[in-house]
């Protein structure tokens, strides 16, 4: 595994439930987890064992019961959320599995937003996202609204939204659910090449074996633990 100095990413002693007495329903059971930067790591494992969960504990979405998460050396849990709004504003590209679009926009007003957000010209940013939109397969598309586009050119332009600003953060939740082969693959070399970039980390919760060969490193989950940790294709081909 590649030595860094400090993980993108540093989990220790994580543990969440959700519920309380007989209804308490364990997501996370002292989880311990780091993410290198110039990694493209693949977090694996069955339905309810606790990814969306940790997912949400780096974006500083959920808070955990007790632990701690770094993320980029800030600790999210302890900010008021006007911080941790900012901090991910900046910082964080995150894909949702369900898109997330706003229907009132456009594709490219919904990909330049993180641009918005941090202070850029709608006539700047409009150009960024259309241009994030192109590299994705939707030049042209850049007018249409969310309500005209298949599923899978929805997760494009969700995925178009993560990349625009250079996060140096990238969490995505299963990425190429609504992808066909081809445009899945498409989508993962890009992040692959992104992971090139020593600076940038990229976690990726997915069910889908055939974007395997594009890992640095596969996390296997289970219960609310890690249970495997080792090298991606991606590394041993290297």
């Amino acid at each position: 595994m590649t030595a860094a100095a400090t993980p993108a990413v540093r989990c220790r002693g994580l543990v969440k439930t959700y519920g309380r007495g007989d209804a308490a329903t364990p997501a996370l059971r002292a989880l311990d987890l780091d993410v290198q930067a110039g990694e493209l790591t693949l977090l694996v494992g069955p339905s309810g064992c606790g990814k969306t969960t940790l997912l949400s504990i780096i974006a500083g979405l959920l808070a955990p019961d007790a632990g701690s998460c770094e993320v980029l050396g800030q600790s999210l849990a302890t900010r008021p959320e006007v911080e941790r709004a900012a901090f991910r504003r900046r910082h964080l590209g995150f894909v949702f599995q369900n898109f997330n679009l706003l229907p009132s926009l456009t594709a490219a007003q919904n990909v330049a937003v993180p641009l918005l957000l941090q202070g850029m010209r709608e006539r700047d940013a409009i150009p960024h996202a259309r241009s994030a939109l192109a590299t994705l397969g939707l030049d042209g598309r850049g007018n249409a609204w969310p309500s005209t586009l298949s599923g899978g050119q929805q997760q494009r332009v969700a995925i178009a939204r993560a990349l625009v600003h250079a996060p140096d953060l990238v969490v995505c939740d299963e990425p190429t659910s609504a992808l066909d082969h081809a445009t899945g693959q498409a989508v993962m070399q890009q992040l692959r090449d992104i992971a090139r970039d020593a600076t940038r980390a990229l976690l990726v919760v997915t069910h889908d074996p055939r974007i395997y060969d594009y890992a640095d490193r596969i996390v296997e989950m289970d219960d609310g633990h890690v249970i495997d940790d080792r090298d991606g294709p991606a590394r041993t081909s290297a």
